[in-house]
């Protein structure tokens, strides 16, 4: 390899040996500390840190034990309402009154719960199978509430228990009252079907809603 003969002898003979040193300045020994400790953090994030992301799901809040549907299994016409809505129900108990061709027929609960719907009212015709009510799953009216939420299938991989949760109301106003904390405590092992949500939630037309978009995991 062949080197002009001008730059050799700038090599053999360098023009500034006589310059001092300069060293950095207070402010620039701040900015390179800043710097280090800012390279520092990355590399330790590299190793350690996680990429966190965010994910919107619809839900509900209700029980753990989910709300049924009251359906009767006569058909006639209604003649007495027993309950209100709100009101809390033992198992059996008896919550619409049914005129048919042979007799008057009570219509009762199937488990504990607390009426949120009443389908049928007095003078309602009401065939075998149709709607009469549905009913939350408790047993005390201090029983807490859960959310329970619907994420597509596809995304139930990225959840696990422990995850962090901001739930915010559609009747309540965010700015007023701001969001609800939770912490997910289980997901589904598989997706849920449509018939699973709507068993669950006691309303084919939310079950509808939730599984628009295929096969929904639940939280």
């Amino acid at each position: 390899m062949q080197f002009r003969q001008k730059a050799l002898s700038k090599l053999q003979s360098p023009e500034e040996l006589d310059v001092p040193v300069r060293y950095a300045r207070p402010q620039g020994r701040i900015v390179l500390i800043v710097t280090v400790l800012v390279m520092a953090a990355a590399a330790f994030w590299s190793v350690t840190g996680t990429v966190s992301s965010t994910l919107e799901a619809p839900g509900v809040l209700t029980h753990g034990e989910g709300s049924y549907l009251l359906q009767s299994p006569v058909a006639g016409q209604v003649t007495e309402v027993l309950a209100e809505e709100g009101e809390l129900m033992a198992a059996d108990e008896p919550l619409v009154q049914v005129s048919t061709e042979a007799g008057v027929t009570a219509i009762r609960t199937v488990a504990p719960g607390r009426v949120t719907t009443l389908a049928a009212g007095i003078g309602s015709v009401v065939t075998t199978g149709a709607d009469v009510a549905v009913l939350e799953r408790v047993e005390e009216r201090e029983d807490p509430l859960i959310a329970t939420l619907y994420i597509p299938g596809a995304e139930g991989e990225g959840v696990s228990a422990g995850d962090k949760v901001d739930l915010t109301v559609a009747s309540v106003p965010v700015q007023q009252f701001g969001v609800l904390h939770g912490t997910v405590e289980s997901v589904g092992r598989s997706p849920s079907s449509q018939k699973q949500v709507a068993s669950f939630l006691g309303d084919a037309r939310l079950a509808e809603q939730f599984t628009r978009g295929g096969p929904p995991v639940a939280l």
